[in-house]
């Protein structure tokens, strides 16, 4: 079902307040401010049915100055705006900058309403069509209906209906498929209810008993009621306005301006890239870093513009610029937004958020402008493609993509699936979650690779190779998932590039190769562990027989790291097929009698004690058996 929301906008004291009344019967001003003032300062809300059976939310917002940060929250979320000109008085200044707010939200649909037409002659209304008409022009109004009207004897009121019962025909369904997502615009307390906030959703669907989180404030509570137009109902969606009522969230944990969302859909960010309209009624050009005033949603965000592309945006250009905020946004692309000056504060641009999660920019960087050149206009595929090379870095998992990308995208895992067809990202699966990362990222860590192993060879030529920690620590990250880590190894295998020897990674092509010297070194080591056997020589009496000590030691380091040799402990050394056997005799041993004694494994190994016994407590230490009083068993 379509989903209709309505918006007036105008010039103070120009009747949008009275019009909205006389369509409804139900008045907006509620504060006892504006009923004493006769003005609205706060927003206002109501809904009436059309003609056509259709119940549209409409939103009352004022007209003075001074409030225009609240009328920004209105507008943001309508489908249908009514720009409000009394026809006593005609286009007046805060006419034109609600004319120029709503140009730069994009939004599509209105009409002018003339009121107070009982107060002019029929000469005089006409002279003001033409005066609207003329202004109109160039805008998204410039072919729409003018409609005199009074809204205290109701003439005209039924064009109005009309008007806004066919354009509602025109407006395009909203999603209600993706993800859940609201600003709001109001918060308060109901006593033995709790917390309650308002707003108009801008996408997906609520229902009663969802858990949702707060941003930018990152904090989690759960639906608890949901009402549309003053009713209880069990969900609302995009296009409608609603309250909703929150349970784990106290009031003071809300404000206007936070968004409410589905839980680990947005990203907080501090800056912001956009694509910006400088307005031709500016009247100097926007320099660098200026201090501006972001509206998004219904939030008011302190900033600096950074120009990307340009020294300074004169009146009347568009450029790309990345805002620098004073406190976190909660956005996602193709939000639209609008800029105020500092002070006075007036209006002076606006446009689309084009990534919501921005790094920090250099200026007049061509290659950065070209990124965002592409996610402006490029397709989703190419546009989530282009988020995993950016975060193939920390190898994201669905979320990390679905919030960088910055939009609800209900597709993203068959999108992903379809680049990992085209080769143009990988999968790696980790349990029931998968990571990406980009062909040109794998690409890169093949050239860090070989680099990195030429390197650790050129300095370790009797090393079989790096670690498998080092390895990863140096080419991946520390805190890779080790399943993901050992996909990443096979691919690195699959390309030839390295070898894996126990726990050591080289280059596919390379071999150790002993000099001359080591090599008659290594023969003589391995002669007197091999006629050691489970009474093997100490090192230090090896080593004092070798003239150069130094070659001595890399090469036994060297015969232990490619397996030739089995450290058991500091004063054990074993040849690695020594080993094995005794390992093997005594799971054999102890299944056919259930336990052994060091005696009994000392006397199988025909070693002394020390040698027993080291051996034991090395297997205990593999899980391999256990120590029960004097006995081992199989652990």
């Amino acid at each position: 079902m379509k989903h209709i929301i309505i918006g007036t906008a105008g010039h103070i004291d120009h009747g949008k307040t009275t019009l909205i009344k006389a369509l409804t019967g139900r008045e907006t001003d509620t504060l006892k401010e504006e009923k004493s003032r006769g003005i609205s300062i706060n927003l206002g809300f109501t809904f009436f049915d059309l003609p056509s059976g259709k119940r549209a939310g409409i939103i009352d917002v004022p007209g003075h100055e001074k409030f225009v940060k609240n009328m920004l929250a209105g507008v943001s979320g309508i489908d249908i705006v009514m720009l409000v000109i009394a026809a006593d008085e005609g286009i007046m200044p805060q006419t034109k900058e609600h004319l120029e707010i709503l140009q730069l939200l994009n939004i599509k649909n209105g009409a002018v309403v003339l009121t107070k037409k009982d107060m002019v002659d029929d000469e005089w209304l006409e002279m003001i069509k033409e005066e609207v008409r003329e202004k109109i022009q160039g805008t998204f109004l410039e072919n729409s209906p003018i409609l005199p009207v009074s809204s205290r004897t109701g003439e005209g009121m039924d064009k109005v209906m009309e008007y806004l019962d066919k354009a509602s025909e025109e407006v395009e369904a909203k999603d209600t498929i993706g993800h859940f997502r609201m600003p709001v615009d109001r918060v308060f307390s109901i006593s033995g209810f709790g917390t309650v906030v308002t707003g108009t959703i801008y996408g997906g669907r609520i229902t009663i008993g969802d858990i949702i989180e707060i941003y930018p404030q990152r904090i989690k509570g759960k639906i608890r009621n949901v009402q549309v137009h003053d009713k209880d109902v069990n969900f609302a969606e995009a296009g409608q306005r609603c309250a909703l009522n929150i349970s784990g969230i106290k009031t003071e944990e809300i404000s206007r301006g936070d968004v409410i969302a589905k839980e680990g859909i947005l990203e907080p960010s501090l800056m912001i890239d956009c694509s910006m309209y400088y307005l031709k009624s500016a009247d100097k050009p926007l320099n660098n870093r200026q201090r501006v005033r972001l509206y998004h949603g219904t939030d008011e965000i302190l900033c600096r513009v950074v120009i990307l592309d340009r020294e300074e945006i004169n009146p009347g250009e568009s450029a790309y610029v990345q805002l620098r905020l004073e406190k976190p946004i909660s956005a996602q692309r193709n939000d639209r937004y609008v800029i105020r000056s500092y002070s006075p504060m007036v209006t002076i641009g606006g446009g689309a958020i084009i990534e919501p999660v921005a790094r920090k920019a250099k200026r007049l960087n061509k290659e950065y402008i070209e990124e965002l050149k592409i996610k402006e206009s490029g397709s989703v595929n190419s546009i989530i493609e282009s988020t995993v090379d950016k975060l193939s870095k920390d190898y994201p998992g669905n979320n990390e993509i679905l919030k960088a990308l910055g939009k609800n995208e209900e597709k993203l895992p068959e999108i992903l699936e379809n680049l990992v067809q085209e080769k143009k990202i990988i999968c790696l699966q980790s349990g029931d979650k998968n990571i990406y990362i980009h062909n040109k990222f794998f690409m890169k860590k093949l050239e860090e690779t070989e680099a990195l192993l030429k390197e650790f060879h050129k300095n370790n030529p009797l090393k079989p190779g790096i670690s498998k920690e080092e390895f990863k620590n140096k080419i991946f990250t520390k805190s890779l998932k080790q399943k993901n880590y050992d996909e990443l190894l096979k691919l690195l295998i699959e390309e030839n590039l390295i070898k894996i020897t126990g726990n050591s990674i080289a280059l596919d092509s390379f071999q150790v190769v002993y000099s001359k010297e080591q090599q008659e070194i290594k023969n003589y080591i391995l002669k007197e562990y091999t006629e050691g056997a489970y009474a093997p020589p100490k090192v230090e009496d090896l080593s004092s027989k070798v003239k150069n000590k130094k070659e001595f030691k890399a090469v036994l380091e060297s015969l232990i790291e490619q397996g030739e040799l089995y450290k058991v402990s500091e004063d054990c050394i074993l040849k690695s097929d020594y080993f094995i056997k005794a390992k093997e005799d005594l799971i054999e041993f102890i299944e056919k009698n259930g336990a052994v004694t060091a005696g009994e494994f000392r006397d199988m190994l025909n070693t002394s004690r020390k040698y027993a016994v080291a051996i034991l407590e090395h297997l205990d230490s593999l899980k391999i058996t256990k120590r029960v009083e004097d006995t081992r068993v199989l652990a």
